[in-house]
């Protein structure tokens, strides 16, 4: 039986991970992890929860050991705008994190996973229906840390065979938690402000194509990669991933249609958007669909009827 240990479980990413994987392992087989305890969290009432610096590699591998895991999940990280806020802090995060949970890794010859993100990319590489292999050269310190964390991800699986697995996450929508300082925030946010003002304010200009996806897609394409045969695997670290490539105006346009009094406003955040202006258009994720059969359910109408539901009943909000 698998014991999966996930460092930053409370995340936006993490929190939504630990409940399907408990649902599909068992409670006791996967330990939640974060640097913090929020105490009203079911995260940390429904299984095991310890308490983790990932840049204490000593508690880190004490953890590990007592849990006699054989999976780790390592997503905590500092997203592209905070990282942009504190270089400094996100290095160390996110880079002497990874370096500790790929340590742990290696020495108790467990699967490893750790995203990777468009952020990856830069303002070099092509943006129209980007390739799984081609020029990333970013220019954020969170695109550095996500790019340096794919060639440490292949360092190990080369060097020690350690069995590391990732994608390049697109921005990740969700009902379930609130958004976390990434630059894709936008696209949930408006969701809620929606739903609650049929008014929102948007930080990302009008025309700023990015990739989005629904959270329910990303957590089966987790699931579907570290079940898929390793043997199939040619790109490990990480695969292009994508649902849809849309723009502010594309949700403000789909949400009117059960929201008709909804508008959508602009006062441009210049350190967000200068983020989004590096990042691609659109992506090919034609290696995931080949190599392991990477399939997205939702696309931008489904996911919006999913997103209204769901936030007007977890708020017990009525749609006017």
């Amino acid at each position: 039986m698998k014991k999966i240990l996930i460092t930053g479980s409370l995340g936006q990413i993490g929190s939504e991970l630990v409940r399907r994987l408990r649902d599909l392992y068992g409670k006791d087989h996967v330990i939640a992890t974060d640097i913090r305890r929020t105490d009203d969290s079911k995260i940390i009432h429904s299984g095991p929860f310890e308490i983790l610096d990932v840049t204490d590699a000593k508690n880190f591998s004490r953890i590990a050991n007592k849990y006699n895991v054989d999976t780790i999940i390592h997503l905590a990280t500092i997203l592209s705008a905070k990282a942009e806020n504190t270089p400094l802090h996100a290095w160390n995060i996110n880079m002497g994190g990874l370096v500790n949970a790929l340590e742990i890794a290696r020495n108790l010859d467990t699967k490893f996973f750790t995203p990777s993100s468009i952020g990856s990319f830069g303002p070099l590489t092509p943006k129209v229906n980007t390739p799984q292999d081609t020029i990333q050269r970013p220019n954020t310190m969170y695109g550095i840390n996500k790019v340096a964390g794919e060639l440490l991800c292949d360092y190990y699986y080369n060097k020690f065979s350690l069995d590391t697995r990732s994608v390049r996450f697109p921005g990740l929508i969700s009902h379930g938690t609130p958004p976390g300082g990434g630059t894709t925030d936008y696209a949930v946010e408006i969701y809620y402000e929606a739903v609650k003002k049929q008014a929102y304010t948007c930080y990302i200009q009008k025309g700023t194509y990015m990739d989005m996806m629904y959270m329910p897609d990303a957590m089966d394409a987790i699931i579907q990669l570290m079940e898929a045969d390793p043997a199939k695997l040619r790109h490990r670290n990480a695969f292009n991933l994508t649902a849809m490539s849309v723009e502010p105006e594309d949700f403000a346009k789909e949400i009117q249609k059960h929201i008709p009094s909804f508008t959508i406003h602009y006062q441009i955040d210049p350190v967000r958007q200068s983020i989004a202006d590096s990042w691609p258009n659109s992506i090919d994720a034609s290696a995931a669909k080949n190599e392991w059969g990477f399939h997205p359910q939702y696309d931008l109408e489904k996911m919006t009827i999913d997103m209204l539901t769901n936030i007007e009943s977890d708020n017990n909000i009525g749609i006017k």
